[in-house]
């Protein structure tokens, strides 16, 4: 296996960390820069507690107009805003670009805006953005060299609403969402409402009505409808270091199918996608049986009493919502098989 050479910017963040733990054990992946500008000059066996010696590897605080000789491909673990500063050099320079911020999954500027509280750094890339979620958009992937990995509350949901809305089981304008998210999500800051004592024992409702992640929702939804989309959607803290559920109803329309009916429908949808696990009845998803994978498990079933289906789905919020679900866009991009390093 011809070995491609990456780099993670941004790499001492949650996400930066899980991406750097799975490229190095990927058997396709040369790893040879990890930048940070707070760690520079940290050695990373040290800093991610990995046996002494795993790598040598350090911290570097590389200038931008550097980074295009570090590597061919590059991970961008950044905070909202600051991605594209990096990405057009790199992309100018022909480098292959896999962002995990949201700053080109939206592709209307003006929703940026609204929502992130800035014009839209780099609006002319918009258009070479590719969204990376493997399971519905797996041709364009193939080519793509600007990837847009897709946030963690939208994987949970649209990989969950995917078979539901494509297989006319509902009506897609009358769509309710309540996900739970650990805490990690937030990512690795000091922030009060984020420390132990006031997460543990509790949990809560945030950023509602209108969560960041709301116009990057409504956008997907509608690609797969076919027509604009509008979603009820509460995200909620809880007291877990990793992971989300999600929860969601919409009206029933489709044929008179049982709950087996709907698993064996949804796993035919999702035949050849090696990390989608439809569970049948009565087993629900748990974050916990998702921890640290890849993985989305989903299960369905119909609300006979109220006329409304429930979707339901589990992932790991650093894993598939993050830096695994990257990782597996890479595979797909580079020819490697699309389980590679995430097994």
């Amino acid at each position: 296996m011809n070995k491609v050479r990456a780099a993670v910017v941004g790499a001492s963040g949650y996400t930066g960390e899980e991406l750097v733990r799975i490229l190095l054990r990927h058997p396709g992946v040369d790893l040879t820069a990890v930048t940070s500008r707070q760690q520079a000059g940290q050695r990373l066996d040290s800093f991610y507690g990995l046996n002494p010696g795993s790598t040598h590897l350090t911290f570097t605080d590389t200038p931008i107009t550097d980074l295009a000789t570090c590597a061919e491909v590059f991970f961008l673990a950044l905070p909202h805003g600051l991605a594209p500063e990096f990405a057009a050099p790199l992309r100018a320079a022909h480098r292959r670009v896999f962002d995990l911020s949201a700053d080109f999954r939206l592709k209307n500027p003006a929703l940026y805006q609204e929502f992130y509280g800035a014009p839209h750094p780099a609006p002319e890339l918009l258009t070479e953005s590719v969204y990376g979620l493997p399971e519905l958009n797996r041709n364009a992937l193939a080519t793509a060299d600007l990837i847009a990995c897709p946030g963690c509350y939208p994987t949970s949901i649209q990989l969950a609403l995917a078979p539901a809305i494509t297989l006319g089981w509902i009506n897609p304008t009358a769509i309710v969402i309540n996900s739970l998210s650990g805490v990690s999500g937030a990512g690795r800051k000091a922030d009060l409402p984020l420390l132990f004592c006031e997460c543990a024992e509790s949990a809560k409702p945030y950023s509602f009505p209108t969560h960041r992640h709301h116009p990057e929702i409504e956008q997907e939804l509608s690609r797969l409808a076919g027509r604009p989309l509008t979603v009820a959607f509460t995200p909620h803290l809880i007291p877990v270091v990793r992971g989300m559920l999600s929860t969601i109803s919409a009206p029933w329309i489709g044929p008179d199918l049982s709950d087996a009916d709907l698993a064996h429908a949804a796993a035919d949808f999702y035949q050849g996608c090696p990390f989608i696990n439809v569970l049948p009845p009565p087993a629900a998803p748990e974050i916990k049986k998702v921890a640290r994978t890849n993985r989305c498990d989903l299960t369905y079933r119909r609300d006979r009493r109220t006329g409304r289906l429930l979707a339901l789905s589990a992932i790991d919020n650093l894993g598939k919502g993050a830096a695994a679900q990257a990782v597996q866009a890479f595979n797909l991009r580079s020819g490697f098989p699309e389980t590679c390093g995430l097994v």
